[in-house]
């Protein structure tokens, strides 16, 4: 990743699961002055990152850092209520798609 791509992952990961908006993402990752004298500067980057599977976007045009799913390990979904229980009761279950470390997106 170049220098650019990775201010937009470190803002992006401090936001967790949400979606951001590209301007947001523009506006915050690169500062007040950079957003100022070009406000679209995110965009394309965004595009890149995305098709590079490092991004997910939805329906709307935000974005958020990929989750990486665990395939290949025998999983069964559990509701959330259900998966809550179990914690409390100290069974340990998993999400089958968390964050992976920078050093997965790296090699993207």
């Amino acid at each position: 990743m170049d220098g650019d791509e990775r201010e937009i992952f470190q803002f992006l990961k401090s936001r967790g699961d949400d979606f951001v908006n590209a301007v947001e993402i523009a506006r915050r990752a690169g500062g007040k002055s950079r957003f100022h004298k070009d406000p679209d500067w995110a965009k394309p980057i965004l595009v890149r990152m995305a098709e590079r599977g490092v991004l997910q976007s939805d329906s709307s045009g935000r974005y958020r850092i990929k989750p990486v799913s665990r395939e290949g390990k025998d999983k069964r979904w559990v509701a959330p209520d259900i998966a809550k229980i179990l914690e409390e009761s100290g069974v340990k279950t998993e999400d089958a798609d968390q964050l992976g470390s920078d050093d997965y997106y790296e090699q993207l």
